[in-house]
């Protein structure tokens, strides 16, 4: 199968050859649309469920773990269905537009809770609608996720594809995150109330919504990749079971996943306790934060492409890592902020290198297979990513269970030290050993270095990116 060089030498031209393709730019706008809702419910569901309604911890952790087992089932199940789609309209395209007004309708339900809900009814709603959206999320990214390497074979330019990507989610991430504390707490609600929780998701799913939709429909997926026989059960398991990358980078990218899905559901209640501050001062430290990190996916990007992902996504991870020592130590907003910074630095590079360590496991998968099944593999490492979950509810039982935290009504005696070890001791920890793994394990060679325009091909003073880098 030849890969057409031309493809990637314009990427953001839309008629090439005679054939149409994806522009960079509107494949990775798809990713603002994803990140709107899901960010909102990871960073608020905390605050909105235990602190504003009253949701026991124990509730609260129960829920997540019922969650996290449902949604590593069906999470390589989209991906294998995915695989197997055939359609006029292709693989992945059927699955974005059916996906994105659930998304939206289950972030709505998750946050329009009815008055007077509480104990295990409250639970139960946390439940089913926290399962309605991030299971819909998990349906869209798989797909989303899927079309990177397929859209865009050449490294070069994939690397460009997932920056540009990663800056829509940081965008989105400024509105979703840094914006929400000051929307739901003084535009359209209180400090004490929920109205403005409501409101705001119900702006944020038609926004992420109508953003996917307009992605999915100017996708230009690949007929060559169809034309290939239907990936079978199996062969496909049995291939993933075997692939020691799939276990040493799926642990790896657990670990990184992990420690920034606690600091997204902790942050808010960090500036409240740890910090003094009211709930609305999120608004700030997210916003610095956010915005550093854009800024620094711009300097991670060159190194990329001078020294390599392997490279740079083993050094990244090591500063990941380091970065939550100051959140540790800070006691003011702007000790906050600075700490905030720090971490920004490390979490640019691990935005702009781990997709790309992945996207080498599924090529290694596809030139050995003969087959794309890249949603399936993709799926496969999200069932990594639900341990999120089960991290997140061990997290909040062992801070109910070391400092007594049940909620605004009974924070404990040291609430600022709880949130203190829920937003940087445990995210340490876990950027540790994932960074111990990324240095002592073998990574992928890069198959789409073969594809790179011979002008992109590295100097005598610019090293090649072997099977290490």
């Amino acid at each position: 199968m030849t890969v057409p060089e031309a493809a990637d030498a314009a990427p953001t031209t839309d008629v090439r050859d005679g054939i149409r393709h994806t522009p960079v730019w509107r494949y990775s706008l798809g990713m603002f649309g994803t990140s709107i809702p899901i960010n909102m419910l990871k960073g608020s569901m905390l605050a909105f469920y235990v602190d504003h309604l009253g949701l026991e911890p124990a509730f609260y952790a129960s829920a997540i773990v019922i969650y996290a087992v449902v949604d590593a089932i069906d999470n390589p199940v989209f991906g294998f269905l995915s695989d197997r789609t055939r359609t006029r309209w292709g693989r992945r395209r059927p699955w974005l537009v059916a996906g994105a007004p659930l998304l939206g309708l289950g972030l709505i339900g998750f946050f329009a809770v009815p008055e007077g809900t509480t104990g295990v009814a409250l639970m139960v709603w946390f439940l089913v609608f926290a399962l309605l959206t991030e299971m819909t999320d998990s349906l869209l990214n798989a797909n989303y996720g899927a079309l990177l390497p397929e859209l865009f074979p050449v490294e070069r330019v994939r690397a460009q594809a997932n920056s540009l990507r990663q800056g829509f989610q940081l965008i989105a991430m400024v509105i979703s995150l840094a914006l929400t504390p000051t929307l739901t707490t003084k535009v359209f609600g209180t400090e004490d109330s929920t109205t403005g929780y409501t409101i705001t998701a119900v702006l944020y799913a038609v926004l992420g919504a109508g953003v996917i939709m307009f992605m999915a429909l100017g996708v230009r997926e690949r007929a060559d990749y169809s034309a290939v026989a239907r990936p079978r059960v199996g062969p496909t398991v049995r291939a993933l079971l075997g692939n020691r990358w799939f276990w040493q980078i799926g642990l790896a990218g657990a670990c990184y996943g992990s420690a920034m899905a606690l600091v997204l559901n902790g942050l808010q209640l960090y500036v409240k306790y740890s910090l003094g501050e009211p709930l609305s001062s999120a608004t700030i430290l997210q916003g610095v934060v956010i915005l550093a990190t854009g800024l620094g996916l711009l300097g991670w990007i060159r190194l990329v492409r001078r020294f390599g992902a392997g490279r740079m996504w083993r050094i990244a991870f090591t500063v990941f890592a380091c970065g939550f020592v100051p959140l540790f130590f800070a006691h003011s907003l702007v000790g906050g902020v600075l700490g905030g910074l720090v971490l920004a630095i490390g979490w640019s590079g691990m935005l702009s290198t781990n997709d790309l360590i992945v996207a080498r496991v599924l090529d290694e998968d596809a030139a050995r297979a003969g087959q794309h099944r890249e949603g399936a593999v993709l799926s496969a490492f999200g069932m990594f990513g639900r341990l999120n979950e089960l991290v997140i509810a061990a997290a909040i039982t062992l801070v109910a269970a070391w400092f007594g935290y049940h909620g605004a009504d009974d924070p404990g005696p040291d609430p600022g030290m709880a949130f203190r070890v829920y937003l940087a001791v445990f995210p340490l920890v876990l950027a540790a050993v994932g960074a111990a793994i990324a240095w002592l394990i073998r990574l992928p060679r890069n198959r789409a270095a073969a594809l790179e325009p011979a002008a992109s091909q590295p100097t005598a003073s610019e090293p090649a990116e072997l099977e290490e880098a």
